[in-house]
């Protein structure tokens, strides 16, 4: 047999140690009730769980071979070089343009409420606590965690004026979308998207530019930082950073990637990405670096990033990051600054409380700040004290940075980076030439050659008999761990070329009889519908929390993403194994086939039709999105995270794709951004 095409077999199947299931003659399901022990709608979890555990090893293995000062900074500064490829890079400085707008006397403290841009008109809105004592101070960084009310959320404020009551400055500054940095204003100045739901929305347009949510916030950590050097009352060589939570995150990777942390003090965040998996798993955009357990960054990482740096571990027992992860982080990070000659500069804190920035965390945190940046090592504690409320700690006249004049949103910049990217593409295509940008294009949607895929085992399950045609039920399995459940629709008299059906609601969308598949069969071909992974059978997930913009597979997408395989690269890999399959069922002379795609199949459709047009003599797209830059132009897009491909339109956009089919592409009812009809 041929590897390209050949006479396909299949094996009629014997579902080990399993009752065959009593389907009735219309009953078009395909898989039984167990995978190898995995029930097919958690298929996808379980081929990705097996495949991030196998890199997590790997990682582990490359850490116990870390024993020279040499190899530890080649290993710190590979890291380091990785993370900010995946973040895109970062923007020019530009001036901050800092404004104090108010200032408030405290007991033993006082406040100035700060407005500065961390990128031309774009605004951050911070709270500055000041001591009582002689300038120079140290100063510390605080990012908020996940909350509405951002800089004002009350262990936040009593975090800043334990520090500031403490001898050091903190600025605490509000999150896009949190505070008064929302992001997305109805035309009444109404938040229309909060917190992290918000940020995964500006994920989406972040990653098909290449960038994340997280790259928005470390550059807003990096200016912050930027705002406390250049105070004169603030010692530049004296800086430290701590946060909860969502500002834990932001801890982390700034003490990871600015050496101007000389102290930190991360909170309820770290823990390690096998108990992060095996727990909770992956949470929102900004929480999952591009291709970083593909590549071996795990946690502990963010520590052994800035070793030998002073770094304090804050965490809860009780927390739904997994303290079990925790103490594997802190005895990797302990290990490795002894080899460095520091370990007493790594340390923990555990406390007996549920996730929260709770006293004896801030209390930890700001003992470790004055041991390190103030050379003083006591046992301070936290006195009763008065907080602000949000309207007193509000730093912009009506609350909103977008209310500014000129001001711009995550949306503006990302939009201004596709428009950048639109004429760099079009120079790419007119320059380099279509054939070797679309090798680009493979190589970054992680598509293989044809050539290159194995051929799939198959098994028959059953058929269905119906008038002038059968319904042969057939499992593709194109790679370990994944069964792909298909429906052969065969006519009496096949004759001419196959259809390969694909639809976004499942193999049986259009499978009635009278429907849509039926109506080719009626032409004598024979049309195979397949259930690309993830969909139909094994669609797994559940509609709720990100759901609603992101879709149902959102939390095994970023699992995807964090292991450097997009969803629409596999889907793309199963489309073409199944066409090449279709090509030769049940003949010794191969047939063209058609591609039809309905629905959210499509972006993948056209990856394998426009890198492998030799398989298909025609492709027809119907509901498809029109094109990605649409989606980065969509603040509020849907169902478009599952097919976004990390930095693909600094290469291409789906039109330049259409573009190379040649008269073979027909597009019906194209779907905007927002998964629906365009006018």
């Amino acid at each position: 047999m041929s590897r390209a095409f050949g006479i396909a077999v299949c094996l009629v199947a014997v579902w080990a140690a399993q009752a065959a299931p009593s389907w009735s003659a219309e009953d078009l399901k395909v898989l039984p009730p167990s995978l190898d022990g995995t029930a097919p709608k958690e298929m996808m979890h379980a081929y990705l769980m097996r495949l991030a555990r196998e890199a997590l090893d790997r990682r582990a293995a490359e850490y116990e071979k870390l024993k020279t000062p040499e190899q530890l900074a080649a290993y710190q500064t590979r890291l380091r070089q990785f993370f900010v490829e995946q973040l895109g890079g970062f923007p020019k400085r530009t001036p901050l343009e800092p404004r104090v707008v108010d200032r408030i006397a405290r007991d033993g403290y006082r406040v100035e409420k700060v407005i500065y841009q961390s990128q031309l008109r774009h605004y951050v809105t911070a709270a500055l606590y000041l001591p009582d004592a002689k300038p120079p101070y140290p100063g510390v960084l605080v990012p908020c965690g996940h909350s509405d009310n951002g800089k004002a959320m009350d262990p936040y404020q009593r975090a800043s004026i334990l520090l500031a009551r403490n001898g050091m400055a903190a600025l605490c500054y509000d999150p896009i979308d949190q505070g008064e940095r929302f992001q997305l204003l109805d035309e009444k100045g109404v938040p229309r998207a909060r917190g992290t739901m918000a940020h995964c929305l500006a994920g989406v347009g972040s990653i098909l530019l290449g960038r994340n949510t997280a790259t928005y916030r470390v550059w807003d950590g990096i200016r912050s930082l930027d705002y406390l050097e250049s105070r004169p009352d603030i010692d530049p060589k004296r800086l430290g950073c701590t946060g909860n939570s969502g500002g834990g995150t932001l801890t982390a990777y700034l003490m990871a990637l600015d050496p101007r942390i000389q102290a930190a003090a991360p909170s309820c965040y770290l823990t390690t990405f096998r108990r992060l998996l095996e727990t909770i798993g992956p949470q929102d955009a900004e929480q999952n670096i591009h291709a970083q357990i593909a590549f071996g960054m795990d946690h502990t990482d963010y520590v052994l990033m800035r070793a030998p740096r002073p770094t304090l571990l804050c965490c809860a027992t009780h927390d739904y990051f997994d303290i079990t992860g925790v103490w594997d982080t802190f005895r990797q990070a302990k290990r490795f600054y002894a080899r460095l000659g520091y370990p007493e500069r790594v340390d923990l804190v555990e406390t007996d409380e549920k996730h929260g920035f709770s006293t004896q965390l801030r209390v930890g945190a700001t003992r470790w700040m004055r041991r390190w940046l103030l050379n003083a090592d006591d046992a301070i504690t936290e006195p009763e004290t008065k907080i602000l409320t949000d309207r007193e700690i509000q730093c912009t006249p009506r609350g909103q940075v977008m209310l500014l004049d000129g001001a711009r949103s995550v949306y503006d910049l990302n939009r201004e980076l596709e428009a950048q990217c639109a004429e760099a593409r079009k120079r790419r295509w007119t320059d380099k030439g279509p054939a070797a940008t679309l090798d680009e294009v493979r190589r970054i949607a992680g598509i293989r050659r044809l050539a290159d895929l194995p051929e799939p085992k198959c098994e028959k399950t059953g058929t269905v008999r119906r008038q002038g045609y059968r319904i042969d039920k057939l499992v593709l399995r194109p790679e370990p761990g994944i069964w792909l459940p298909a429906l052969a629709f065969v006519p009496d008299r096949p004759a001419g070329p196959a259809t390969l059906y694909l639809h976004a609601a499942g193999k049986q969308a259009d499978a009635a009889p009278g429907g849509p598949i039926e109506q080719i069969v009626r032409q004598g071909q024979i049309v195979l519908a397949v259930d690309l992974r993830g969909l139909g059978e094994t669609q797994g997930g559940k509609d709720t929390g990100y759901a609603k913009f992101l879709g149902p597979e959102w939390t095994d997408g970023f699992l995807a993403y964090l292991l450097d395989k997009s969803y629409l690269g596999m889907r793309a890999e199963d489309i073409l194994v199944s066409a090449r399959f279709l090509a030769g069922y049940e003949t010794d002379k191969p047939r063209p086939v058609h591609l039809v795609s309905i629905g959210l199949t499509g972006p993948a459709a056209l990856h394998a039709a426009s890198l492998e047009p030799a398989v298909f003599a025609t492709v027809t797209l119907r509901r498809c999105v029109a094109s990605w830059a649409e989606v980065v132009r969509t603040p509020m897009a849907k169902n478009q995270f599952i097919n976004a491909v990390h930095g693909a339109l600094r290469v291409y956009d789906l039109p330049d794709l259409a573009a190379t089919l040649h008269g073979k592409l027909t597009v019906v009812e194209p779907f905007d951004a927002t998964d629906q009809p365009k006018p």
